[in-house]
Parts: structure tokens; C-alpha cells; sequence
């Protein structure tokens, strides 16, 4: 394997996109969605189905609340954001099988993927600058 394809295979092992983490809540893959913001984001809106651990206390609760032998997907607002990255890496260095999903919840709400806030579901939005969109 050249050093690209290591690096390529590297990411794709660490990574997921939001497409790719809806097909797999949908197909009933057995893995934890965990938001990784602050309370105050985590109130405006979320990935419905997520889990609410900010990175800073995935120490102290992910052994208590996460079977380490369950697979965690991170999140954090957007590809501006490196909090996903910070959670994954708390994940990871306490044994958990963990990958990001690049995009967070920005791109997650962008291609259309169920969403809901402290009111209960949000209207589903899809956005053509990110996706394909197809009329009903």
C-alpha cells in the first residue's frame, strides 16, 4: 500500500459523514451517536437519536454510560469545529472504538437528517449547496 492510500485508509477508518451515520442509524448498526457540544448547543438543536457528552466530561462518564465495547460516533457543530476531534480522541485514548463524523451537525441538518431541540422534532431542511436534491 503507498503512503497515500495508508493515509486515505487511515481517515476513512477514523471518519464517517453524515450520510453514511444516518444509513447506519436506519439499518440498525449497533454504535452510540454522542453530541459533544455544550449544553447551550446541545438545547438549540441535535441529531435525533444522538447521546449528550460534552468532550470534557467523557472521562469522567463515557465508562459509566458507554459499554466499551460499543462503537461511539462524535459530533460537534461543523467542519469549523474541532471539538468532534477532542471527543474522538477522548474516546480513543480510553479503549472505545470511535470515528467522527466530519460535517457534525451543521452538514447533518444540511443534507436533510432528522433533527430536534429541547421542543421535540425540527422541520427537515435540504440544502442543494451540499446534496442532490429530488422532488417528492
Amino acid at each position: 500500500m503507498t503512503s497515500t492510500q495508508e493515509y486515505f485508509a487511515a481517515r476513512l477508518a477514523a471518519e464517517s459523514d453524515p450520510s453514511d451515520v444516518y444509513a447506519a442509524q436506519k439499518a440498525g448498526d449497533r454504535f452510540v451517536l454522542v453530541d459533544v457540544r455544550g449544553d447551550d448547543a446541545w438545547r438549540q438543536g441535535r441529531v435525533s437519536g444522538a447521546v449528550h457528552i460534552p468532550y470534557r466530561e467523557i472521562a469522567a462518564r463515557a465508562p459509566v454510560e458507554i459499554p466499551i465495547d460499543t462503537p461511539v460516533v462524535v459530533y460537534c457543530w461543523s467542519p469549523g469545529c474541532n471539538a468532534g476531534q477532542k471527543g474522538a480522541l477522548a474516546f480513543a485514548s480510553l479503549g472505545y472504538s470511535v470515528r467522527e463524523m466530519i460535517g457534525g451537525y451543521e452538514y447533518w441538518v444540511r443534507e436533510g437528517q432528522p433533527f430536534e431541540n429541547d421542543e421535540g422534532p425540527c422541520d427537515r431542511v435540504f440544502d442543494a449547496t451540499v446534496m442532490v436534491v429530488r422532488p417528492r
